[in-house]
């Protein structure tokens, strides 16, 4: 019963080892586990090699290679689950991790059920043809090359800059997933991350900035990555900053700017419309389907389907194809996210959203591309619409509590005065929740944009993408100095 999974750095790109033995072994160990009374067996089987270079000034100051590989066991019992994962890959340590899965459910595979597995359908293999993405990414000598010429183009653009670093990360990922469903179907995912960041000082006035871009599937991003104008832009936005006043706390105004803005849709709704939190009684939003809970103005959508996005997938950890999910449409909720024990708990379908972080984590209903749809007005429309309040071009990190409150730094801020941008502000931090949020969302932009992140939860750290127009909201509080 011995999965003999590929080698890492060159055969899992081919799928001459998924052969009938390799199917055969699978679906031995998942009748092994609905023999002892399992309602639902999963094999999650994950293969990655992963990089990541950090340059620190004018020096590679790390770089990080790895490989691994493992298994992660789900068993289900009506709507009880056990997990296991394991990367001894005999079959010894297969059936004892299965074991330790049926366990936690008090099943035993001396049982007398007369359950039976019928077996797997054809192989699914939507990663067929992307067998070009190690041989077409950038070598080693090649990504560090870049990466110092980015942090060099920051020096020559950044007079005042005290750090400069700059961050790259690849990783080629395999899965494969088996189920007693009939389920059997493999991905190969390669995702690639360039981030700058920069501190900025002159005697007591000082500002920091950070940037990213992130893609799935696109093996030339980090050879067609323009750093020069990467490192003109952040540095100009360091410089605008550098000194500017603090902002005053109060009630008023913002436009929020598109690309990494919707982060705060992300945070402060976006999780609230997972089943993991409906399953937990913590989202305002569980019994309010169908029902208007943000401005008519506000369409927001999940989806992993848009090409080269850094949270597209074309199958989840489960096996669903990927889909658009119409979350909020002009201003009532229509779906949840919902992975299989989403659905079996809660009673939402699937959307293709079971998600985890690797093959040490059971999967969970996690976003992947989440964004508000773009709207009838030019941004210069929405800024003109404000009398006295704060455009936040760039927002930085923040927090968010179990039931959508926030508070969110604005890393680059602007008063609005009589319809027009002034002086640049820092200080700033956004603080609301999202059920008071969502309806003063009154005006959206025709500038939709997204923007690469990393997002944790239940189930790991996974790459998603955030997004939205330049949006207008009516009031929020502004905490400042």
């Amino acid at each position: 019963m011995t999965l003999t999974t590929a080698r890492l750095s060159q055969d899992f790109l081919e799928t001459r080892y998924i052969d009938d033995l390799f199917k055969q072994n699978l679906e031995e160990l998942i009748a092994y586990g609905i023999s002892a009374g399992a309602s639902f067996v999963e094999i999650f089987i994950e293969n990655i090699d992963s990089l990541g270079l950090l340059a620190e000034q004018d020096t590679v100051t790390s770089v990080n290679p790895s490989i691994g590989k493992g298994v992660g066991i789900r068993v289900f019992l009506g709507q009880r689950d056990g997990f296991v994962s394991t990367n001894d890959l005999s079959e010894q340590g297969l059936k004892f991790a299965l074991d330790q899965a049926l366990g936690m459910l008090g099943l035993e595979t001396n049982s007398q059920t007369k359950k039976s597995f019928e077996g797997l359908n054809e192989l699914n293999n939507f990663g067929k043809s992307k067998t070009r993405f190690l041989t077409e990414c950038p070598t080693l000598r090649e990504s560090t090359s870049k990466i110092l010429e980015a942090t060099d183009h920051l020096r020559k653009n950044g007079p005042h800059l005290s750090v400069r670093r700059g961050s790259y990360s690849k990783t080629i990922q395999e899965v494969i997933v088996a189920s007693s469903d009939g389920t059997f179907c493999r991905d190969l995912r390669l995702y690639q991350s360039i981030g700058l960041n920069v501190l900025a000082l002159d005697k007591e006035h000082r500002s920091s900035i950070g940037r990213r871009i992130g893609t799935e599937g696109r093996p030339s991003t980090l050879t067609d990555w323009d750093s020069e104008k990467a490192a003109i832009e952040i540095n100009a936005s360091a410089e605008r900053m550098l000194y500017a006043k603090y902002v005053e706390a109060g009630q008023m105004p913002v436009v929020l700017a598109n690309k990494f803005g919707g982060v705060i849709f992300h945070e402060a709704c976006g999780h609230l419309l997972e089943t993991t939190q409906i399953e937990r009684g913590t989202s305002p939003f569980e019994k309010k389907l169908n029902q208007k809970i943000a401005n008519s103005a506000v369409t927001a959508v999940d989806e992993g389907v848009t090409e080269g996005a850094f949270g597209s997938i074309e199958m989840d950890d489960e096996g669903m194809e990927t889909q658009k999910t119409t979350l909020i449409e002009n201003g009532i909720l229509k779906r949840f996210l919902s992975d299989r024990a989403g659905e079996l708990r809660t009673g939402h379908k699937r959307t293709g959203s079971g998600r985890r972080q690797s093959y040490a984590f059971a999967a969970a209903s996690r976003m992947r591309n989440t964004y508000i749809e773009k709207g009838e007005y030019t941004p210069e429309q929405l800024i003109e619409s404000i009398d006295d309040g704060i455009y936040c071009k760039s927002m930085g990190g923040g927090s968010v509590g179990a039931t959508g409150q926030f508070n969110f730094s604005v890393e680059e801020g602007y008063i609005i005065k009589n319809g027009r941008l002034t002086e640049p502000v820092k200080g700033a931090t956004l603080i609301g929740e999202a059920v008071d949020v969502m309806p003063r969302i009154s005006m959206c932009a025709n500038d939709l944009d997204l923007a690469a992140g990393y997002c944790g939860s239940i189930s790991g750290n996974i790459n998603v993408t955030v997004g939205q127009p330049h949006i207008k909201v009516d009031s929020i509080t502004i905490g400042g100095r």
